[in-house]
């Protein structure tokens, strides 16, 4: 082989090398190719952490008896997650990040809803429980859930003290947890919930990854949910 053939192939590979470890681009503007991406549990659960007999995963569908949780046994930093999720008639579940104890997780990590927007357990609910939320924190730009019954997809992006949603094709959140100083009034006034009387620019960005199970008759389900971590 030429010096000038094993000059092109040398830099072939590095430029091969240098494209398989590139980031996307963050913030993301649309759903991602997600083929080559780690799946975020086994499908016999084995590296999850969730309560006996609770949930189960079949055919490539992740769902919950019980409003129990199911955790990654491993934290998480930097990570794109990607999945889709199907509501019944008035789901209410979410998306669990950065939780930290995940025996007290409500107040120790960051929730994005996952609802059925098309019931209303109450008028006047504030849209910072609508679907694709920051939960208590932060309303998402536009309703994008689709109707119960429909599969929806969702990206969440969380980079440091940054988290971005895209729900159904589009970006709904953007979120700097830094801003987040209080614990009981987000930066626009609103109020927070009681029960999440921690600053979210005190928790860490670190944890596990969790999924909230059936709501009172309302299940939710889960499928192709898998993760890039960042550097």
């Amino acid at each position: 082989m030429k010096k000038t053939e094993v000059i092109l192939l040398v830099s072939g590979l590095l430029l091969s090398l240098i494209s398989c470890s590139k980031k996307p681009g963050i913030p993301l503007q649309e759903h991602p190719d997600v083929n080559e991406w780690n799946a975020l549990f086994a499908e016999d659960l084995s590296d999850a952490l969730y309560p006996d007999g609770i949930w189960t995963y079949t055919n490539n569908i992740l769902t919950a008896t019980e409003d129990e949780m199911i955790w990654t046994n491993i934290a998480y930093d930097n990570f794109i997650l990607d999945l889709e999720f199907r509501n019944d008639t008035g789901t209410n579940s979410g998306v669990i990040v950065y939780c930290s104890h995940i025996d007290d997780w409500i107040p120790n990590s960051v929730e994005i809803q996952i609802a059925d927007d098309f019931v209303k357990e109450e008028p006047g609910v504030p849209d910072i429980y609508s679907c694709g939320a920051v939960f208590g924190h932060l309303a998402p730009s536009k309703s994008m859930v689709r109707p119960p019954g429909e599969w929806n997809r969702i990206t969440i992006t969380c980079y440091d003290r940054m988290i971005y949603v895209i729900l159904n094709g589009e970006p709904v959140i953007e979120m700097d947890m830094s801003q987040w100083t209080s614990a009981k009034r987000n930066p626009d006034g609103t109020e927070i919930p009681s029960w999440l009387n921690k600053p979210l620019a005190s928790l860490p960005t670190s944890g596990h990854i969790g999924f909230q199970g059936k709501h009172g008759d309302a299940a939710i389900f889960f499928r192709n949910i898998r993760i890039r971590e960042l550097d």
